[in-house]
């Protein structure tokens, strides 16, 4: 049988390919944001991150959820996922690759996925080997695949929400809520700014709010072997209650911030207490917010890993023994794998609309490493995100080094002296290029 199409039904079907064109271009231009979220709260007992003296005990349920929260940002073509944790750092090595390998999928080349740091969430450091968690653990082995797969999951639903967005950024300097635990030489450096990112939609509907502060998310009692999200879990359901937007936290330079918080008789709520009290503060800046349309939408990202040798020595069969002791023997050799080719921190830059820097650090830095970031680089606003994209332990200032003390010593900052401030000094020569104002 032949086919005959007329010259109209030629016509129509070029019409109709034409309007598939433009709609996949309208998709891929202008600026355009998604959110989602997912549990990622261990179903099993597991061991628990975050302090020492646990050892290998084993969790007892849940406070409250642990969430990871998604936004899904794509500027004239190029997608940035940015993932908020209610862990205490970002996922392992292996499962953060296979993370990123899952969502390119969806043209997400770009990431930043951050733990909030909360003390109260499952040791992520164990590996499928026998001695390495393997036979022990392997509730926790079972966990990392269930939370790879929801953190994705959480990308990839807040990638296909995407929509028309505008956007406003603020930042107010905060008294009273956060302290430097470190340094006993005064003035005590503390980074009080308490950054917010504001989406609304064309209409006017709110996408999401990303909050952006410096605090270590430590209330809840060590003994307490249950999940929780510590006072960011409070501060993310006041927020949202409020305003109805999703809301992402990104803990920022904590290395040596602890929360700031007068007791009010409740100690077994503290965390509630001062999560609603901080979430109120992120609902006046956020209201006080107009968002605008984008109208030059652009994004510029880099990444790199930077290498430096130990400062300690765990294939000294002696200080193997000491930290195995101090935590539990299965840890310790997946950290001896993590550090075999040196300490390899890593550092992701993204400028947004050449206006608007995030800096994602894989560590707890010290606050003035943010502070120092945020007064020299001529943008309207840095938000800087620890505990990204990796984890390797504290980035103390070279001062900081000096003076001595936890977070400091080589015991809990195997990394070079010095490293913090090479690796900020790049973030900042990068942003330079990236404006074009450094070649």
């Amino acid at each position: 049988m032949k086919m005959h199409i007329s010259i109209r039904t030629i016509f129509i079907l070029c019409l109709a390919f034409i309007a598939v064109g433009i709609t996949a271009s309208a998709q891929t231009s202008g600026f355009r944001v998604g959110a989602a979220r997912r549990d990622v709260t261990p179903k099993e007992p597991v061991p628990m991150w975050g302090y020492g003296a646990r050892h290998d005990a084993l969790s007892q349920g849940s406070l409250d959820p642990l969430h990871a929260d998604a936004i899904v940002i794509q500027a004239d073509g190029t997608k940035l996922a940015i993932v908020g944790l209610d862990l205490g750092r970002s996922p392992s090595e292996a499962s953060l690759q296979r993370i990123r390998e899952l969502i390119k999928t969806a043209g997400i080349e770009y990431s930043f996925i951050a733990g909030s740091h909360t003390h109260h969430g499952p040791v992520l450091e164990l590996t499928d080997e026998p001695g390495k968690g393997k036979g022990r653990f392997d509730a926790a082995l079972r966990y990392y695949r269930q939370m790879e797969d929801s953190i994705v999951e959480a990308i990839l639903e807040a990638d296909r929400r995407l929509e028309p967005a505008r956007m406003a950024t603020g930042a107010v300097q905060l008294q009273g809520f956060n302290r430097n635990r470190h340094t006993k030489i005064e003035p005590k450096s503390s980074d009080r700014e308490l950054g917010v990112m504001r989406f609304d939609n064309a209409g006017g509907r709110p996408i999401a709010i990303l909050v952006n502060f410096a605090a270590h998310p430590t209330m809840i009692s060590a003994a307490t072997l249950k999940f929780s999200a510590d006072y960011v879990g409070a501060l993310k359901a006041t927020v949202e209650k409020a305003t109805g937007a999703p809301t992402v936290f990104l803990n920022g330079a904590a290395g040596d911030q602890s929360v700031n918080f007068a007791r009010r008789g409740q100690a077994e709520k503290d965390y509630e207490l001062y999560g609603q009290a901080l979430g109120n503060e992120v609902i006046t800046l956020a209201k006080n917010l107009t968002p605008q349309e984008v109208a030059k939408p652009s994004m510029q990202v880099r990444e790199t890993r930077f290498k430096y040798q130990p400062r300690n020595d765990l294939s000294n069969p002696v200080v193997r023994g000491l930290y195995e002791k101090a935590f539990f023997p299965e840890l310790i050799p997946n950290y001896i794998d993590e550090y075999a080719d040196g300490v390899r921190p890593r550092l992701t830059v993204a400028l947004l609309n050449q206006e608007i820097a995030l800096v994602g650090a894989s560590g707890e830095y010290f606050s003035n490493h943010s502070i120092r970031l945020k007064e020299r680089a001529r943008v309207k606003q840095v938000f800087f995100l620890g505990y990204c994209n990796g984890y390797h332990q504290y980035f103390p200032t070279i001062e900081g080094v000096a003076e001595g003390g936890y977070g400091a010593d080589n015991q809990v900052s195997p990394v070079a002296v010095g490293a913090g401030e090479e690796i900020m000094n790049t973030a900042l020569l990068w942003i330079y290029q990236m404006l074009g104002k450094i070649k």
